[in-house]
């Protein structure tokens, strides 16, 4: 399965998310994004088209109340740095004020204001 075409470049990030699933909720770290989606690595990605909400830490506000849509999922194949485990999601809705500040966080060029990332595997074992 190939990724959708995203219209501006992502920036390269570490940042925790929550993902409200229709099993609870579950842990993962972003690690790119744009103000249309994000990749999110995790050890249980959800199945395409399955939707749920996100709580996106981004390193001084946590941008709440996402929705997001699965389009893209590495469900069974390998968990290398190549290839990792997770899912790409769309976002299809987000609150007016929690957009606008993605968009001055995430520039369209792909770059980011400096900011601390979190620690990806510290992140993802906790999350098992």
């Amino acid at each position: 399965m190939v990724p959708e075409t995203n219209s501006t470049s992502r920036a390269q990030v570490k940042w925790s998310v929550t993902m409200d699933t229709g099993e609870g909720p579950a842990d993962g770290v972003i690690i790119n994004i744009n103000d249309n989606g994000a990749f999110i690595r995790c050890h249980k990605p959800l199945r395409l088209s399955e939707t749920c909400k996100l709580t996106i830490k981004s390193p001084d506000h946590a941008i709440e109340d996402v929705a997001a849509e699965v389009v893209w999922t590495n469900i069974h194949g390998p968990d290398d740095d190549l290839t990792p485990r997770g899912m790409g999601v769309r976002f299809t809705g987000i609150p007016e004020e929690e957009g606008r500040y993605l968009r001055k966080l995430v520039r369209g060029d792909g770059s980011i204001k400096e900011v601390p990332e979190v620690d990806l595997d510290a992140t993802l074992h906790m999350a098992s």
